[in-house]
């Protein structure tokens, strides 16, 4: 009787079933759920153990959801009037008059830029990025949607992604690497391919696309059976492989990339190199108006006065230079039967010109190919300035046509859903049409202290709690006895300070910086009345044996007595690991080598939920900190001697920990609540959020950039 009665369900199911998948799936396949909390909601909901174990990705949770669960919510009204809620969000979204629509006039509206970068951070589902510069390309598209900037992006589609980091009991990294199954990813097949001329043969690309909610991303795929083993790994690894690789990566993003956008019908006004990995799309449409019988130079002009090139690196070693030999292989290919030949990219691309033995500086090769170039922050702009001053053969570093644009965050993909319902009670922020300069931070102090509290104090403790659960999950994966697992799930305390530290681990971030006087710090962390913890996360690059050097003795701190349950490592730093930290932590720490960071957005998503940053005088901070949002690591001095500067900043931290943190931190009125912390609090609130987010950065791109390129 069950067994006939189940049966007969099911069948009478399936149309309402294949409905609700159908509609589940589409409202997936638009990214934009990503930064909608009510449509993160909605798929966590379908299960959440399976939301979790699949990276968050809707897709994945409903491919695996079982029959009962499918009947049981296609039937459901309240799951289906929840799901219709999140299907109008989105088309209210799509259709909403943008600030774009309404501030560009005239020619201006037919602007359209094309946004090339080598990788893409939108959501951890979508593992094709590494780090910052990932993460701020995706907030880029994302703001571009929200302010409805015709943009289109291009990227690369890596099979395996960055990797996937594991911490070995001696605290080593092992990287491991997923094959990814692209049918699980909101991708779609655009039916079309290009071929790509990469050295000496001719290879064929897939091209994928994504909707970020407006703006449509393309993606590049060379892993297909028609190419040969060499040309498939092309799109292996994402940083993968040798400089040979490198090349090849940067021939494919640059003019596979323009042909992409050919191939699906996409004209662009602007091209937009987001980094130098891109260098190669100019050369390109050179070549292109050249066969079309423009002359070389005017060529080279025209498409330089529509070209935009936004630099990220101020360290001389991070920018890509191939040696002569190896840049010819494969330009003599790419400018095969046109008059622009390789010695011309070559002195484009030289920052010795008259040296034939330099080697081809894609960053040089894209500040000659573009008008308008820009630092991440004002400080970068100034030591870009400084860095490229012989490229242009002016005596002035002022006189070096290198802006600037600071970085900031999509605050809507950082924020935390505990604080969102706060927010809306009394910021009030404008979301549907929202524009460039908005700023709903402004009053921050309408909302109540007790309120403003409450919610720190329950996004440390989600923390507390989602470290606790890597902990445990860390110990058992490595054998960990009883013991172990105990003391994991009892590390932290929810109610200490708690520092942060989360990002690449390059070593002039100096992650171990903090751990330079270990009997000082154990002090600092053990206070019986003013406990501190620090919670770690972050990857170095695999092939970066110092970096990886600095998280094992970070691992190894950890384990050590006055240190043990004080000081958390998370493995595999991810977006999700990103989130959890930047909200749910009261200090942000950030001590790089004055003057290497060029922006550091990280520091920017803790003011969103009252975090307080502690750092270093560079990238952004310097534009931010005002003496009463947060706290300056030293006055900004630079040794010549990295013993010198290790021991000037540590100390600076220190103090700053026992005279001045710790006190405002734990100093409490007799309603239980640290008044002189929250007015750091609210000011770093008030303070950072409104000026250091993406919205911001398009507006100023827009009128500062786009908009003059597109002109011409």
């Amino acid at each position: 009787m069950g067994k006939a009665s189940t049966k007969r369900q099911s069948r009478t199911n399936v149309k309402p079933v294949n409905e609700a998948v159908a509609r589940l799936r589409a409202l997936a396949m638009n990214l934009r759920w990503t930064w909608d909390a009510d449509t993160q909601r909605l798929f966590a909901s379908l299960d959440p153990v399976l939301w979790e174990s699949t990276q968050r990705n809707p897709l994945k949770v409903i491919d695996q959801l079982p029959a009962f669960r499918l009947n049981l919510l296609a039937t459901d009204a309240d799951f289906l009037r929840r799901l219709s809620a999140c299907e109008k969000s989105l088309r209210e979204y799509l259709r909403t008059r943008s600030w774009f629509s309404r501030t560009a006039k005239g020619k201006q509206k037919k602007m359209r830029v094309a946004y090339f970068c080598a990788e893409f951070a939108i959501h951890e589902s979508l593992p094709i990025y590494s780090g910052g510069l990932g993460v701020l390309a995706g907030d880029h598209l994302k703001s571009a949607s929200d302010l409805g900037i015709p943009l289109t992006a291009v990227g690369l589609m890596y099979r395996h992604g960055y990797y996937r980091q594991e911490i070995q009991p001696d605290g080593s990294t092992l990287a491991a690497y997923p094959t990814y199954d692209f049918s699980q990813f909101a991708l779609t097949d655009t039916k079309k391919t290009v071929g790509v001329r990469i050295g000496s043969r001719k290879v064929k690309v897939k091209i994928w696309r994504a909707d970020v909610g407006r703006v449509g991303l393309y993606l590049l795929d060379t892993d297909l059976p028609t190419n040969t083993p060499a040309d498939r790994a092309i799109t292996s690894h994402l940083y993968g492989g040798d400089t040979e690789m490198r090349i090849r990566q940067e021939v494919l993003l640059g003019v596979g990339g323009a042909k992409a956008l050919d191939a699906v019908g996409v004209d662009f006004t602007v091209l937009h190199m987001n980094e130098g990995h891109a260098a190669f799309a100019p050369v390109k449409v050179v070549r292109d108006l050249i066969k079309d019988g423009w002359d070389k130079q005017q060529a080279i002009d025209e498409v330089a006065s529509h070209t935009v090139f936004t630099t990220h690196t101020p360290v001389p070693a991070g920018h890509d230079r191939f040696e002569p030999k190896l840049a010819r292989k494969y330009l003599k290919p790419l400018l095969k039967s046109s008059s622009l030949d390789v010695s011309d990219v070559m002195t484009l691309g030289s920052e010795d010109p008259g040296n034939k033995r330099a080697p081809l500086c894609m960053t040089a090769l894209a500040l000659r190919l573009s008008r308008r170039a820009n630092g991440v922050a004002k400080l970068h702009g100034k030591v870009s300035r400084e860095m490229w001053q012989g490229l242009f053969g002016v005596k002035k570093t002022n006189d070096v046509p290198i802006g600037h644009v600071t970085n900031g965050v999509h605050w809507q993909t950082w924020l935390a859903p505990e604080a969102q319902p706060l927010y809306s009670k009394y910021l009030k922020p404008r979301l549907a049409g929202a524009g460039a300069f908005d700023d709903p931070w402004k009053r921050v102090d309408r909302v109540p202290a007790d309120e403003l509290w409450q919610m720190r104090s329950t996004l440390r403790r989600r923390l507390v709690r989602f470290a606790r659960q890597r902990l445990v999950e860390q110990t058992v994966r490595h054998g960990g006895d009883a013991q172990a697992i105990i003391d994991a799930e009892n590390a932290l305390h929810e109610d200490a300070l708690t520092i942060g530290f989360a990002r690449r681990f390059a070593t002039y971030k100096r992650a171990p910086l903090v751990f330079r006087d270990a009997k000082r710090l154990i002090k600092i962390l053990g206070s019986a009345k003013r406990p501190v913890q620090l919670i770690f996360a972050g990857k170095a690059h695999p092939a970066d044996a110092d970096g990886q050097a600095f998280l094992q003795q970070i691992v190894r701190f950890s384990r050590k007595p006055g240190f043990k349950g004080r000081v958390a490592v998370i493995e595999n730093y991810d977006m999700q690991v990103g989130r959890m930290l930047t909200s749910g932590c009261d200090i942000w720490l950030n001590n790089p080598l004055r003057p290497m960071e060029a922006s550091g957005t990280s520091g920017m998503k803790p003011p969103l939920h009252g975090g307080v940053n502690l750092s270093v005088l560079d990238g952004w901070w310097p534009e931010g900190y005002n003496k009463r949002n947060g706290y300056a690591i030293g006055d900004g001095r630079e040794y010549t001697s990295r013993r010198k500067q290790d021991a000037y900043d540590a100390d600076c931290l220190y103090a700053l920990l026992e005279k001045t943190i710790t006190p405002s931190f734990y100093t409490r009125n007799r309603a239980g609540l640290p008044t002189r912390w929250l007015k750091v609090m609210a000011n770093s609130m008030k303070t950072v959020p409104g000026t250091f987010n993406t919205n911001r950065m398009l507006g100023e791109y827009t009128q500062q950039y786009y908009l003059p390129a597109h002109k011409g």
